[in-house]
């Protein structure tokens, strides 16, 4: 994959995460991916990796995931993005959320991400949820 397929590969990405299918989102995986989020226990497959997107479409039904880049890194590639949505699924604060955050990523033989280690301020998004100034 060179840069301009990263980049594709980027903005594909982050439609699907906005898409409200959650398989959309895991298809970028390999077949054994994994997706971490801040160091919490990985997602591994795709239908894990579906189950943890559909957990933050549940939670912001009009969420919107924007990439802010995409490049390579080592041997890897990092892809930066800001989610903003409103948490209004079940047990929702109805609390308008913009955070952003990272994921880095090891690409598979298949051009798929093989590995992805995601982080974002903890803090920040409860604070934010929660309606705290």
């Amino acid at each position: 994959m060179d840069a301009s397929q990263l980049t594709e590969f980027g903005k594909s990405y982050a439609a699907a995460w906005c898409s409200q299918d959650a398989a959309s989102v895991a298809a970028f995986f390999s077949a054994n991916g994994s997706l971490q989020i801040n160091g919490g226990i990985p997602a591994v497959g795709r239908t894990a990796i579906a189950a943890a997107a559909q957990d933050f479409m549940t939670a912001f039904p009009d969420m919107v995931v924007a990439m802010d880049g995409v490049g390579f890194e080592g041997p890897g590639a990092v892809f930066h993005w800001t989610l903003t949505g409103t948490n209004t699924g079940p047990e929702g604060t109805g609390q308008f959320v913009r955070i952003s955050g990272r994921e880095e990523w090891k690409l598979g033989p298949d051009d798929l991400v093989a590995e992805s280690k995601g982080y974002f301020d903890q803090a920040d998004y409860r604070r934010q949820i929660s309606g705290a100034t």
